[in-house]
């Protein structure tokens, strides 16, 4: 089982010289991947309002600042960006990583950002399933014409063009975007959220995913599975982030080898992939995982 990073978000105002050393931390301690949420902008009543780094404009700066590990947007919003210029994105920062993007791509849902930057809220799904037709055909095509309720994009080509093989990742539970993203993708993931955090949590979601690759003809088996965890290290605070937007959750916690094993129970369930959402999420943070990690494997 591989096991990745979430790099921070919304927990305080990290600058992207932090971020840098966080993951060169993450590279150097051996673990598999860092991920990138893509969020603008958030309010709360306990923290106020907060926002990240721009999620595109960070990877590229990790595809050049790292040299081994994965790196992946968790999940790129298709709502934030027309869906050849995500393409284009992608394309450009897997160019720059040497070819280590996973993309993740999801419909969005945090409202508060959606109206402070003016994009629409409404049918998201719908949207959602347009701009997966683009992005995907595009990296495995390189071109397109498409004429849609809400994209048109006529003659597009991707050049340069992307890596065919680019994994592509979808973000979500709902049986209709599963549906959409199913015969296609390579992955799929979960927030912690989405299943109490808990391994026994992870069944009846897997059992969603395997449902919509028989509907539309895809072998389950195809579709890897993969989770974002929170893990509560000795410095935690016990919440992340204090959000109302984050639910409360019981994180992983314990000695390193009762952490160890809690994280082994996922990979027992099939998760091939897990993303760790760290509190603290920090560079020492990251150092005392790396035990951890050193006894999962």
């Amino acid at each position: 089982m591989k096991v990745g990073i979430q790099l921070p978000e919304v927990e305080r105002e990290v600058p992207w010289r932090e971020v840098r050393e966080i993951a060169t931390t993450v590279e150097e301690t051996g673990f598999d991947s860092i991920w990138v949420g893509d969020h603008l902008l958030f309010r709360d009543p306990l923290t106020g309002a907060r926002g990240p780094l721009e999620a595109w404009s960070t990877l590229a700066a990790l595809g050049e600042a790292t040299e081994r590990v994965l790196i992946g947007p968790l999940v790129a919003a298709t709502s934030f960006h027309n869906p050849a210029m995500i393409a284009k994105k992608a394309a450009t920062v897997d160019d720059i990583s040497g070819g280590r993007l996973v993309l993740g791509l999801g419909a969005g849902w945090n409202r508060v950002e959606y109206e402070a930057f003016g994009f629409p809220f409404d049918s998201r799904v719908s949207r959602f399933e347009e701009a997966f037709v683009v992005v995907s055909t595009l990296i495995r095509e390189g071109s397109i014409d498409f004429q849609g309720r809400f994209y048109t994009h006529l003659q597009m080509e991707l050049l340069p063009r992307a890596r065919a093989d680019m994994p592509l990742l979808i973000g979500s539970n709902g049986p209709r975007m599963l549906r959409i993203a199913a015969p296609h993708v390579d992955l799929w993931n979960s927030w912690y959220t989405g299943f109490d955090n808990r391994p026994e949590g992870v069944a009846p979601l897997m059992e969603t995913v395997d449902d919509a690759c028989r509907e539309v003809g895809r072998d389950p088996g195809e579709i890897a599975r993969t989770v974002a965890v929170l893990v509560r290290l000795s410095r935690g605070k016990g919440r992340i982030a204090g959000s109302s937007e984050r639910p409360d959750v019981e994180p992983i916690t314990g000695s390193p080898q009762e952490m160890a094993e809690s994280l082994a129970r996922f990979g027992a369930m099939g998760i091939s992939h897990i993303q760790v959402v760290l509190d603290p999420i920090d560079a020492p943070a990251v150092a005392e995982l790396a035990e951890v990690l050193t006894l999962l494997r």
